[in-house]
């Protein structure tokens, strides 16, 4: 009797790993290419090809600096959870800004002519939705810094997501919302101390969304500065001599949120 429970013991413990080996991720992140009103866009799409079927997809849209491999581990996160995620090339050919100077003259050049900015968002939106295995009817996107503002800004003029999400991102409105305007559930997880958003633009930001009668939640996280979710943002700090830092506590429970903020908009059980 007790080698036969020995024996019965060690086939469920074969099963079970054979069964976790089965169910782990293996994710396929591949460099991509579309096109915004003649501009060559690439992107970088990430899914996990275990996953069988169509599932909702999650646009990144990448800090100032450029689709770089930060914006591309974000994605490849988003997939490890179930998603379908596309980070978005805003600049066009890929183009990355090595030095804050650039990186301000390449995002302020776009929210000064935000209809361009829209537009590549929108191609990079009909991309990710035209993927097998993508649901089309299950679209959130989600920002960092420069990323934040454009989709907050993208909400405001009523674009069709589920949802969407920003990380320490800019507040300023293009065009400030109107009432009935937001169609998209809004999340925006910020650092207490970011020295790059005034206590007035905070205000500012959440009078709007209530007169505007937004679905939103604002979450502030004690003692973190811009960037804290990216780990190379105290290096950034140092080299350039300008107030960011990344913060584990704050990204770890930014990243909570997002996951249980997705898992809502899509209405469906996901990875945890």
């Amino acid at each position: 009797m007790r080698n036969i429970f020995s024996i019965s013991i060690m086939m469920l413990l074969t099963l079970l790993v054979a069964g976790s080996a089965q169910a782990k991720a293996d994710i396929e992140g591949t460099t991509v290419e579309y096109s915004s009103k003649g501009v060559v866009m690439k992107g970088y799409f990430a899914y996990d090809k275990n996953i069988r079927g169509k599932r909702p997809g999650v646009l990144v849209v990448h800090e100032w600096w450029g689709l770089n491999d930060y914006a591309r581990k974000r994605a490849r996160m988003l997939a490890e959870l179930g998603y379908a995620a596309l980070a978005v090339d805003m600049y066009g050919e890929g183009k990355q800004a090595a030095h804050p100077d650039d990186a301000g003259k390449f995002s302020s050049e776009l929210m000064k002519n935000f209809g361009t900015a829209k537009d590549r968002f929108l191609a990079a939106m009909e991309f990710l939705k035209a993927q097998p295995v993508t649901d089309p009817g299950k679209i959130a996107a989600i920002g960092y810094c420069f990323g934040g503002g454009v989709v907050l800004n993208l909400a405001r003029q009523g674009i069709d997501l589920k949802g969407l999400a920003s990380f320490h991102g800019s507040l300023a409105a293009v065009v400030p919302a109107e009432r009935g305007s937001l169609k998209a559930k809004v999340l925006v997880l910020h650092g207490a101390n970011d020295k790059f958003i005034t206590k007035e633009q905070i205000k500012a930001f959440k009078d709007e969304m209530k007169n505007a009668g937004a679905d939103f939640r604002f979450i502030a996280y004690p003692g973190a500065l811009h960037s804290f979710t990216n780990p190379e943002a105290d290096e950034y700090g140092k080299k350039f001599n300008i107030p960011v830092a990344y913060n584990s506590a704050a990204d770890k429970k930014s990243w909570k949120e997002m996951k249980n903020f997705l898992k809502q908009i899509f209405e469906n059980k996901k990875p945890q």
